[in-house]
């Protein structure tokens, strides 16, 4: 029996351990003790075919630009002298561009979509119930503009094979009986469904440590090679044989991968979360608001998480509340009769996406260190890809035939 470990504690080190185990493999999980950063926890939930659009894409450099001194703004770069910033940042300007959309659709499809058979299959399993509910989701928006490019995204997704329809405003008030909307129409991607990310995780861990993985709450702080492999993982307290290693520790993971001369551009973008525990409101669909850029999904009964914001930034800055105001303010635009109080700075919910350059995850074998596999870089899409970026991982360990083709995730392609 091989030992794997793997340094992460989100949903893509746990949906690795997970089938890792499977596989036979003796698990341990590092990860830093717990705080409320884990993106995997606050998040909106979706499991979504639909967003086939990556990150870097044409306008958003120029968007980030004009966004910049607008502390409320959906996207913000804090302005900082980082060297790994100026680097990611010289490729995402690169990427963003139509060329890197088209080349990026067919797999990110095809990963969502493969995560989503595996989040159906766990959804049938006993003592793993996290709300997963097949029921589509709604791009809103107000404008004519948007209704032009609402008009594009539908006939992308169509060619793709993703089922999914343009709704002018009276269908996309039928979807939505029970509550007022501003906007005049919206796509519906059927093809989507959510879930609770709280349940999913702490039912994960409980499956996991039954399945007999072994969880240790420290941090790494150095690896012991040999032969051109890691040999044992260091941490403050202890080292841990491997024989193989997967770094996914989301946002901490370029300076983890660092530390064993592996090297990718990759950046922390801060996402912001409020949540209705038991909302005098009653939504049927998850939502994302086209022009608000924001998100809201109906959960495990009476809740309503509202999400969004893309903050880049240092994972030691203190969170802004006026990041929550902005995306509150946004959701009152659409959502007229949503009386939503901005929480206290200290009772945010905040949680670092780890940003690739282009958009695309990395996925796959480090081609500097052989015993090592990479699978961060996920960005918003952590938790929809989650469960099949597990599976990868495994097969990618085992040697075996992936499931999908992995060549466009792969973790040296800006070397």
């Amino acid at each position: 029996m091989s030992k794997v470990i793997v340094i992460g504690g989100g949903i893509i080190g746990l949906s690795s351990a997970w089938f890792l185990c499977r596989s036979g493999h003796d698990v341990v999980v590092i990860d830093r003790p717990s705080d409320i950063t884990n993106c995997s926890y606050g998040n909106a939930g979706y499991v979504c075919p639909s967003h086939f659009i990556p990150l870097a894409a044409p306008g958003i450099v120029w968007q980030g630009f004009k966004w910049m001194f607008r502390t409320t703004s959906p996207f913000y770069v804090e302005p900082r002298f980082s060297l790994p910033l100026l680097r990611w940042g010289w490729h995402f300007m690169r990427s963003a561009t139509a060329a890197n959309v088209e080349h990026a659709a067919v797999p990110l499809r095809d990963i969502a979509l493969l995560s989503q058979r595996e989040y159906n299959q766990w959804a049938e399993l006993p003592g793993l119930n996290f709300s997963y509910e097949h029921k589509g989701l709604l791009e809103i928006f107000q404008q004519e503009k948007t209704r032009e490019h609402a008009k594009h995204t539908v006939d992308k997704a169509l060619q793709l094979g993703l089922d999914t329809e343009l709704l002018d405003q009276s269908q996309l008030f039928a979807k939505e009986p029970q509550t007022k909307i501003n906007a005049i129409g919206a796509i519906f991607f059927k093809c989507d469904a959510h879930l609770y990310p709280d349940k999913l995780m702490q039912q994960l861990l409980l499956q996991l440590r039954e399945m007999g993985v072994q969880f240790v709450q420290d941090s790494v702080s150095s690896f012991e090679t040999r032969g051109g492999m890691i040999s044992n993982v260091i941490t403050p307290r202890d080292a841990y044989g491997a024989h193989q290693v997967v770094i996914a520790a989301g946002s901490w993971s370029r300076e983890i991968a660092n530390m064993a001369g592996i090297h990718f551009p990759l950046v922390a973008g801060r996402g912001y979360s409020v949540t209705l525990e038991n909302s005098p409101y009653r939504v049927h669909h998850p939502a994302v608001l086209m022009e608000g850029r924001a998100a809201l999904t109906p959960m495990d009964g009476n809740k309503i998480r509202f999400g969004g914001t893309m903050e880049i930034t240092s994972t030691s800055r203190p969170p802004r509340i006026k990041r929550v105001e902005g995306l509150l303010a946004a959701v009152k635009r659409f959502y007229p009769e949503f009386e939503v109080l901005v929480p206290p700075v200290e009772q945010a919910w905040y949680g670092y996406r780890p940003c690739s350059a282009d958009g695309l995850p990395y996925i796959g074998r480090s081609g500097k260190v052989k015993n090592v596999v990479i699978a961060t870089g996920h960005a918003m899409l952590g938790l929809s890809l989650g469960a099949g970026t597990g599976k990868l991982v495994s097969e990618i360990v085992d040697g075996r035939k992936t499931s999908m083709d992995i060549t466009p995730f792969a973790p040296g392609r800006f070397s």
